[in-house]
């Protein structure tokens, strides 16, 4: 299923089938007189009158054999959360229903955008979000077409549609192809040239393969995909949307594009699901190309490790010692603790290159944080109280909601390796999301503010939610997105 949102200055009544109304608590229409329905007002407002049912949002009816009336009822007060919760509610109805084309009115809902200039634009939004379909490899697949047109002489208003709305919804579902991809299709060697076609919207994008990661010495991301026929990669997609030289922001991604466990092979049931162990990457990725489409006036960084993690006659063992980016040594006590050593490298080389204002990484690192929070919140992890509660509260403002976890020297110990200057897993027990934090706080080198995200339970979801389908969920666009826009554009 898809929306399609055309901007028409004119009415041409004898096309139009289904009128939305946007009404307040009480079922009260504002501006029905200044609109096409003046005539029918009073009809309306009477038929109106006779639902008071507080928990329905929609009500439907005939105004003529031809033409029906859709009304959708808002709170007095909405914020833009709301707004587009209850227009992810309003693509439910309609598909409900089967209401294929809808026509909105500037001199109703305009009344709404007094309070909001943006509440159109986020009720689209919302039903956008929730429209959001992945039937590719359906040999029936016939998408439907959901048409809205919005009557409206206001050119303003398709400006911010067009720029901001446009851009994070096409980031968004960009990250959420690319989490509902299969791994045969979305192998490391497809990832990288995928990522290559970012060049054409104004990124730009550095692809260190294998022979070159050897020369670096990322033998942390190496390890994990070398009993793989695919390769493993390293790529930046760099934007820059200002002329200073300020300092950019970097976002960090694990790509695991397929993750058996390797030789630590996991239990067969539900291991299909493993596909989405690149989820990481991809939010970094969809972010990436929001941040251009819509000329987001900072400088910016993503950088993705792209493995896959197979069990291979050349694969990694329990017991291998590897040397890091950074230097450090790492014995590797178990190789479905995979995820850590890719974003190893990849925060070094990161804050190493680029010098960043700070580094977020994305990962689904560990199933302990599932246990945890379970698919409500996302695990944070911080050096930094500030950058910490920035991220806190954004995630509240767009319902990505994240949770701050402990981060401790104590635990440095339960990382602590014989052999090594440390191993990937905490063989004693418990605080599996946090010592994993612990271990990748090690490789931020320059004390460099740092957060880490788990979205180990957030990334996919088979129920769906407010905001999304089941499936691919695009959790970390949305919040990064307008983390940036509240405090550093």
């Amino acid at each position: 299923m898809s929306i399609k949102v055309n901007f028409r200055k004119n009415i041409v009544e004898n096309k139009i089938i289904n009128y939305v109304l946007f009404s307040d608590e009480n079922f009260k229409i504002l501006g029905l007189n200044k609109t096409s329905l003046s005539n029918e007002a009073t009809a309306i407002n009477k038929t109106t009158e006779n639902y008071k049912i507080k928990d329905n949002n929609f009500l439907n009816f005939n105004i003529n054999p031809n033409k029906k009336i859709i009304i959708v009822k808002l709170k007095n007060t909405s914020s833009s959360i709301e707004n587009e919760k209850i227009g992810a509610q309003f693509y439910d109805y309609i598909k409900e229903n089967q209401f294929f084309k809808l026509t909105l009115l500037e001199n109703n809902f305009k009344e709404f955008n007094k309070k909001n200039k943006y509440f159109v634009d986020q009720f689209i939004h919302g039903t956008k979000l929730k429209s959001y379909h992945f039937g590719k490899y359906k040999s029936k697949n016939k998408e439907k077409l959901y048409e809205i047109d919005i009557i409206s002489k206001n050119k303003s208003l398709d400006d911010n549609k067009n720029k901001r709305f446009d851009s994070l919804i096409e980031g968004i579902n960009f990250t959420k192809d690319l989490v509902s991809e299969p791994g045969n299709i979305l192998h490391p060697d497809e990832y990288a040239k995928r990522l290559i076609l970012l060049k054409k919207i104004g990124l730009k994008v550095t692809i260190l393969d294998e022979k070159k990661l050897k020369q670096l010495g990322m033998h942390a991301l190496l390890g994990v995909g070398q009993g793989s026929i695919r390769g493993s990669y390293l790529v930046t997609l760099e934007w820059n949307g200002t002329s200073s030289k300020k300092k950019p922001l970097a976002f960090v991604g694990k790509g695991v594009c397929f993750d058996t466990g390797g030789i630590s092979l996991k239990p067969a049931k539900f291991m299909e699901d493993m596909t989405y162990d690149m989820a990481g990457s991809a939010v970094v990725v969809g972010l990436m190309k929001n941040l251009a489409l819509r000329k987001a006036k900072i400088n910016a960084v993503g950088v993705v490790g792209l493995v896959e993690n197979m069990p291979g006659g050349n694969a990694q063992r329990p017991g291998d010692i590897v040397k890091s980016y950074s230097g450090k040594t790492i014995e590797v006590l178990n190789t479905d603790a995979e995820g850590r050593l890719v974003l190893a490298d990849a925060l070094t080389y990161t804050e190493k290159k680029f010098k960043p204002e700070f580094i977020i990484d994305l990962a689904t690192l560990t199933g302990a944080i599932i246990v945890s929070l379970g698919s409500e919140y996302a695990g944070l992890f911080s050096n930094n109280d500030k950058l910490s509660k920035q991220i806190f509260e954004t995630g509240n403002k767009v319902d990505e909601k994240v949770w701050r976890m402990p981060l401790h020297n104590n635990y440095d110990k339960l990382m602590n390796s014989k052999n090594a200057d440390m191993q990937n897993i905490n063989y004693v027990g418990g605080a599996g999301s946090t010592t994993a934090a612990q271990f990748l706080q090690r490789f931020i080198l320059n004390k460099t503010p740092w957060a880490h995200l788990d979205i180990a339970g957030m990334a996919f979801s088979k129920y769906g939610g407010a905001l999304n389908s089941g499936g691919a969920t695009g959790f970390g666009v949305r919040l990064l997105n307008q983390l940036i826009e509240d405090h550093y554009e």
